[in-house]
């Protein structure tokens, strides 16, 4: 997806109430901006930070600004903030180039309700032959890293954990089912359980693997221009 204008860039000065920010532009101006986050972000706020914001001319927002990028330590690696923008890429490469083991489906459905728990698939492929198993994906943001380690999740989650019994129950009923890691950090080359944060969810998707659910990462490649779908990631248990 390609930001149209590019993002405008500008100093963190704070993240509060989780969904705002205070941000100085480099014109000097500050401005209020949606943070589009529910997470901890973890290693993503610390005021003085480099962040990237984009803007709409929507007069019904409450907020033109909204917090799309920011550099993390220094290294000037780069992450996405935006947890909706996760979708949106991966689901580009869904409708693009897709990875061998997604190959065969021509029909590509974004946010149908499913489950026992009364959630939303971020993805359903289908095969209109029916020669192959639907494929229910569910598309983690992934911004936390030390080093080239990318760590999920951020925070203790619910949902999270909902969504994975929900996988599970998708191929307990015959179809297949697959956690997608967005790995939203530009320094991450692997993802790994943060058990520190969240055991349950780590034990859990454990769990839910060992039952046949896939579990695969892929990077997004991040400039104040556009956001696009990069290579694959490895993902530890």
């Amino acid at each position: 997806m390609e930001f149209d204008p590019p993002l405008t860039p500008g100093i963190l000065v704070r993240r509060y109430k989780r969904f705002l920010a205070d941000v100085t532009l480099d014109s000097g101006e500050t401005v209020v901006a949606h943070c589009p986050n529910t997470g901890s972000m973890m290693g993503c706020d610390a005021p003085g930070s480099r962040v990237w914001l984009s803007h709409s001319d929507n007069p019904k927002r409450k907020l033109s600004w909204t917090w799309e990028l920011v550099e993390t330590g220094s290294g000037g690696e780069v992450a996405c903030i935006n947890t909706a923008r996760a979708n949106t890429v991966m689901g580009e490469l869904l409708n693009g180039a897709r990875p061998g083991v997604l190959t065969g489906y021509d029909r590509v459905r974004p946010e149908v309700r499913y489950g026992s728990e009364k959630s939303r698939i971020d993805w359903l492929l289908e095969d209109s032959t029916g020669q192959r198993r639907p494929v229910w994906i569910e598309v983690k943001n992934v911004t936390l890293a030390e080093g080239s380690v990318a760590y999920f999740p951020d925070a203790v989650t619910a949902r999270g954990q909902k969504h994975l019994r929900e996988l599970q129950g998708r191929v307990e009923a015959g179809d297949r089912a697959m956690l997608l890691f967005c790995v939203s950090h530009s320094g991450a080359r692997e993802v790994r359980l943060a058990e520190g944060i969240d055991p349950v969810y780590a034990q859990l998707l454990r769990e839910v693997v060992d039952k046949g659910v896939a579990c695969r990462a892929w990077r997004m490649t991040m400039t104040p221009e556009a956001l696009e779908p990069g290579g694959e990631v490895s993902v530890v248990l």
